[in-house]
């Protein structure tokens, strides 16, 4: 009998947790990332074990289950779904939100607690930054920890107004935040930018730590997704939304904005969340009823085939600093395919519109998103022009597989006990970033 903690199924030299709040089938962009992550890390000759809550997000859209735990696979990656507890409405209250975040890292933590000597290192990815509770208890043994931090969520929290200012709360997160950062043995960031916030927020000392991470696309997928027949093309030009639905997104100004346009053309949001009633009542008293279509969360391997129909992509942050380091998925996933984007908020995405010559970066205000629209949609060959120009953008920048191979480079480094040094984090850095 293997001693407590053993587990002679897990094959592979190294053997890593992966410990994440969403998973498919959850549906979303994070969901999406830390499946081809995985995918990819298997690929690489890890054996690799997910962590993740019984699936639930969009909330709303799944019935809540109550086995404590239950093992399933996604290809080469064992899952281990750990009980915690489910929202079950669209936009759930702050204290049910807390419960689902802070049950699953309790969870965690005990199951890696018990099981440590299973695996040569660990991963946990942020947000939420619950998650770091589990990392924690395996920093205690030396195993080689890294975390994974894809926005400022503590920030866009305040900012948002889901917590206060200067509370309790947020004090708390805070220090928790740091207590995780400068316990980790090293910090994935999605941007340059918030590599930096994070430094100056937590301390230079984190510095030496940080790599780039960024998302990304399996290019190959979506650029050989076929288009649908003729027949088969919406009546209208299509305007595309695939996501989260909630407040950081700019969809109440698109919404708006598809009474401006000077001809006919459907948006379709596709996907789930908390603003999803909000945006319904802003269709109605817009009278755009007609021109805004609700589709609903998508299995993300039909998204492909979806975008090959569509002849626009949209990104629309909240025109706010404190998500001025936001690149969202989707928006590589709208380039991967081919298709041109409009995006509007400020910072890394602005950024990243201009140097890929991908798309239009608007202003947030209803004339300026109609404007692009517009602009895109009269004329065909622009449209083609950027599309071509964003594909090969991000086939040579940021293919999830080259993604991987940056994050495998640095975990079989700590597993090997290696030192990470500022150098070598700039080095290791994707050159779509450069």
């Amino acid at each position: 009998m293997p001693p407590v903690g053993e587990n002679t199924s897990m094959t592979g030299t190294d053997r890593i947790a992966v410990v994440t709040q969403q998973y498919p089938p959850d549906k979303s962009g994070h969901a999406s990332r830390m499946n081809d992550v995985t995918r990819n890390l298997a690929e690489e000759g890890w054996a690799v074990e997910v962590l993740a809550p019984p699936p639930c997000f969009p909330h709303g859209e799944f019935d809540r289950d109550w086995y404590r735990t239950r093992r399933t696979s996604a290809g080469d990656v064992r899952v281990q779904r750990l009980w915690a507890w489910q929202p079950t409405v669209a936009d759930p209250g702050t204290l049910s939100r807390i419960a689902y975040y802070v049950t699953f890292a309790l969870h965690a933590a005990l199951w890696l607690t018990i099981r440590t000597r299973r695996y040569d290192a660990v991963l946990t990815t942020t947000p939420p930054i619950s998650t770091g509770l589990a990392g924690l208890v395996t920093a205690v043994s030396g195993l080689p920890w890294v975390v994974d931090v894809r926005d400022l969520w503590i920030d866009a929290s305040v900012s948002l107004g889901f917590i206060s200012e200067g509370g309790v709360l947020e004090r708390a997160s805070r220090r928790f935040q740091r207590t995780v950062l400068h316990a980790a043995d090293a910090i994935a960031v999605t941007t340059e930018t918030l590599g930096e916030h994070l430094c100056t927020q937590y301390g230079e000392a984190l510095s030496p730590k940080v790599f780039l991470l960024p998302n990304g696309v399996d290019v190959d997928r979506f650029e050989s997704a076929d288009a649908p027949d003729a027949a088969d093309r919406p009546d209208e030009p299509l305007i595309v939304y695939v996501g989260n639905i909630g407040h950081a997104q700019n969809l109440d100004a698109c919404i708006r904005a598809m009474g401006e346009l000077e001809g006919d053309a459907e948006l379709r949001l596709v996907g789930g969340g908390d603003t999803v009633p909000d945006l319904r009542e802003t269709a109605e008293s817009s009278d755009v009823s007609d021109a805004v279509t609700f589709a609903g969360p998508m299995p993300h391997e039909e998204i492909p085939s979806l975008l090959a129909s569509a002849d626009v992509g949209i990104a629309p942050l909240v025109d706010d600093d404190e998500l001025a380091y936001a690149m969202p998925t989707k928006v590589y996933e709208y380039m991967g395919a081919g298709l041109p984007v409009v995006t509007t908020g400020r910072g890394e995405v602005e950024r990243f519109i201009d140097s890929s010559n991908g798309g239009i970066h608007a202003e947030s205000d209803v004339e300026s998103i109609a404007s692009a629209f517009d602009t895109l949609l009269a004329d065909e060959s622009y449209r083609e022009r950027l599309g071509e120009n964003g594909q090969a953008y991000v086939r040579s920048r940021y293919d999830r597989s080259a993604i991987t191979e940056t994050l495998h480079e640095r975990l079989r480094q700590l597993a090997d006990g290696g030192v990470t040094t500022a150098g070598d984090a700039t080095d290791s850095a994707v050159a779509g970033n450069e």
